[in-house]
């Protein structure tokens, strides 16, 4: 494995966009870990309708980057006490949902630093009941990553001021606060340190070998040059990041296993004229293959059954049935 060294930029557009270009495009004869650290910051999720996950007045107010990433799963917010990282490797066909693979070397970092976590539900690090980390993943073309949170040092108000929790997630969760439910790792650590030790520390443990020791890709002058673009023409843009939500006129949302689907249909004389896909799941596959499959289709489960017919749900949207989606779909309550 090869260390990313970012130059210690704190820009989000660019953090992602070097994320992106080093998944699609560094040679595969390796694997990579990347480190970055973003100012205040909300990264939303592939699949998530940005309007409605963020306080959009509070976000104004505090100067809060918003910017949308490739990888499915919920928002969630970045500053500068907030550890990143991504491990960038081969996707083997059995790698996509499993999270343990490439938590596991993370928290066991941080058990050598006296800090008790655990990996707990689809993604995400606890110590007790408290969150730590969320993960999520990404797989184009036989390349994935694996990128999370390590929440070190962290402004909690923030946290629980920029984003809007739905209160299906709440609900499923059993929790009543955003805040209640995060923590920073500086509270567990029996030693105070800084973000740069923390991050120097995790260095050691996952490449056994001291932070100036560790092997590394280093980013030539035309990777620089090509991440620099791919940060202003997609994580600079507003319509990446926002995005515009079609009309509809039936909203159907529920909670399943893989995490909330959210489907904004709009109905014309008995065909869907259009559809959006939202939600906070994981899947391998872009959605908007379904979308563009149900298009002009008749509103009616035979005719949606058929055209679904060669597809396996399962990759757009985790572990769900054809019956759960048709569910979602036409409700029958």
């Amino acid at each position: 494995m090869l260390f990313l060294d970012n130059r210690g930029i704190t820009d989000p557009a660019v953090n992602l966009a070097l994320e992106e270009y080093a998944l699609r495009n560094l040679p595969m004869d390796n694997s990579y870990l990347l480190f970055y650290i973003n100012e205040p910051s909300i990264i939303i999720g592939k699949n998530q309708n940005t309007i409605e996950e963020i306080n959009a007045d509070y976000v104004r107010d505090q100067g809060i980057h918003v910017v949308r990433r490739l990888s499915g799963g919920g928002a969630v917010y970045h500053d500068l006490g907030n550890l990143n990282y991504s491990f960038i490797t081969k996707d083997d066909g059995s790698s996509f949902h499993n999270f343990t693979k490439f938590t596991q070397p993370v928290i066991d970092a941080l058990h050598k630093l006296g800090v008790k976590a655990a990996l707990t539900g689809r993604n995400d690090i606890q110590i007790g009941e408290r969150k730590i980390s969320g993960n999520a993943q990404f797989a184009a073309k036989g390349r994935l990553f694996t990128h999370g949170t390590l929440l070190f040092d962290s402004a909690m108000e923030n946290v629980a001021s920029a984003l809007r929790v739905k209160s299906i997630k709440i609900e499923s969760k059993g929790t009543k606060s955003v805040r209640g439910r995060v923590a920073n790792i500086s509270e567990f650590l029996s030693q105070p340190m800084t973000t740069a030790q923390f991050r120097a520390a995790l260095l050691r443990e996952l490449f056994q070998c001291e932070p100036e020791e560790v092997p590394e890709y280093r980013f030539s002058d035309e990777d620089w040059e090509a991440a620099m673009r791919l940060a202003d023409e997609r994580y600079r843009s507003w319509d990446w990041n926002y995005g515009r939500s079609p009309k509809s006129n039936i909203q159907n949302i529920r909670k399943f296993a893989s995490g909330i689907i959210d489907v904004r249909l709009d109905v014309e004389e008995g065909r869907i004229n259009g559809i959006k896909i939202f939600g906070d799941f994981f899947g391998a596959y872009d959605v908007a293959e379904i979308e563009q499959l149900l298009a002009g289709v008749p509103y009616e489960e035979t005719a949606i059954r058929q055209a679904l017919a060669s597809v396996d749900i399962s990759r757009y949207f985790g572990p769900l049935s054809i019956d759960e989606w048709m569910g979602l779909l036409l409700p029958r309550d």
